[in-house]
């Protein structure tokens, strides 16, 4: 990671006018560690100390062109662009890889194995993605990364890209979504420039492609990508794929292609328990150079959003902004003033994030999650809550359990009341033992992400 960045003329010219603009507190937060990396007359790349590039680009690029603008002329173009993200896209043209039009996206810096929050819900996935950035081709060919939205997918995708940026220089590496997978060919078909589509993504080392469920009814693009899935697998090449599902669950893409998808290593995320939330947190507040001197702001974050990390890091974000443009201290009044308008605890305490609808009695919710687990497993609500203890029976109960915890409120012995007068230890016991179980069995993996998807996901307006 970079030091404090040496400072030019020009741009402390241009942080004056932005102190102006947006006031000592938010400069000194946000725009204090950006420097210039380049000007070639039209364009100014600029990067951050603290790989908050992305951030900073989203939140303050068009202050800063006017900025810029007025300091260094009117057709000034601000770009932000980490060294690392540089030296990748240089490298990818001098290869012929990359042309202008056809880019596809460029590897995030910011997403590194060590900014990567490791628990029990992503231990696999994370072990199975560094494995594969430090042996390309030999780990796990294909790798295929499955979870809901916001669970760090993405994140592990940008990682391996950014470590054989950094220990593997000569590695051709690619990132793509299917969306500019999609593009690019429908682009390349239009202008008979199918060969140099084909170079580009069949001339490289490590493939990374994001959110493969939305090749589902595009069959042009789906027949490339599965000759492309060939030429790569065939001579050796490593290919990380992504989606919000696992592959056999990927309705409208061909069988052929599926089964490619789980020919390798399949691995899922799950939603992170409370403490890996508040360890994303504090990681995030420290990348950011954030002081939270209360650590109960983040306790208090991490209850009230459960199930996505770009969302519990959304609000932690909104916090800091409140307090950098008012002066407000970081404190739980000041975030739970904030949580307030974004993320609305449940009746009678703190609730989830989306899934489970806020204003819903934690009991409902309960009765609901019990009968899409009994549903999953052809079982009886009875069945869940009775004294029955055979293999299925016991695995769909624990599930239960384990899922009432996550999406309500409800205190333990609740929890144990609501399935047949359990004891607070019985819920205890069956939300470790739904840990232990998923993490060595991939069948039962999927059990929890099926369940998991469908609480959280498309399905939720039915548990009401």
């Amino acid at each position: 990671m970079l030091g404090h960045l040496p400072q030019n003329p020009a741009w402390q010219e241009i942080a004056v006018r932005l102190r102006d603009c947006l006031g000592a507190s938010t400069y000194d937060l946000w725009l204090d560690r950006v420097a210039i990396v380049s000007w070639d007359g039209e364009s100014l790349v600029l990067t951050t100390a603290n790989g908050t590039d992305s951030w900073v680009a989203a939140r303050y690029g068009k202050v800063i062109e006017r900025c810029a603008q007025a300091v260094l002329g009117a057709g000034t173009r601000v770009v932000f662009a980490h060294d690392a993200v540089a030296r990748a896209h240089r490298a990818l043209t001098t290869t012929g890889i990359a042309s202008a039009g056809e880019q596809p996206s460029e590897i995030n810096p910011r997403h590194t194995f060590d900014q990567f929050v490791i628990g029990d819900g992503n231990r696999l996935a994370h072990a199975a993605a560094l494995s594969v950035a430090e042996t390309p081709g030999q780990a796990y060919n294909p790798l295929f990364l499955h979870a809901p939205p916001g669970l760090g997918k993405t994140h592990l995708l940008h990682a391996i890209g950014n470590y054989l940026t950094a220990y593997s220089p000569g590695t051709k590496v690619l990132y793509a979504t299917v969306e500019a997978f999609t593009n690019g060919f429908i682009a390349a078909l239009r202008g008979e420039a199918l060969e140099r589509f084909k170079e580009m993504y069949r001339h490289v080392d490590v493939l990374l492609i994001d959110d493969v469920q939305f090749l589902a009814s595009k069959v042009k693009t789906e027949e490339e990508f599965f000759h492309t899935f060939n030429a790569l697998y065939d001579s050796g090449r490593q290919l990380v794929l992504t989606a919000d599902r696992i592959p056999n669950q990927l309705t409208g893409i061909e069988q052929r292609l599926r089964e490619r998808f789980a020919s390798g290593l399949v691995a899922q995320l799950d939603p992170p328990d409370q403490r890996t939330r508040e360890a994303i947190l504090r990681k995030r507040a420290a990348v950011d150079n954030v002081n939270v001197s209360d650590d109960a702001v983040f306790s208090l974050i991490a209850e009230r959003v459960r199930t996505n990390v770009r969302v519990l890091e959304g609000a932690l974000i909104r916090i800091v902004a409140h307090h950098s443009l008012t002066g407000k201290p970081i404190t739980t009044k000041l975030a739970e003033a904030i949580l307030e308008t974004i993320q609305p605890p449940a009746q009678g305490g703190h609730g989830t994030e989306v899934g489970v609808a806020h204003a819903q009695p934690a009991q409902a919710k309960a009765e609901a999650i019990m009968r899409d687990v009994a549903d999953h497993f052809h079982l009886a609500v009875t069945d869940i809550t009775g004294p029955g203890r055979t293999g299925d029976v016991a695995w769909a109960r624990q599930l239960a359990i384990y899922l009432t915890r996550e999406f309500t409120n409800m205190p333990l012995q609740s929890i144990g009341n609501a399935f047949g007068g359990r004891k607070h230890a019985t819920v205890l016991h069956a939300c470790k033992r739904v840990g232990s179980r998923v993490a060595v069995n991939s069948d039962e993996a999927a059990d929890l992400h099926v369940l998991l998807t469908r609480l959280s996901g498309n399905d939720a307006d039915r548990i009401s």
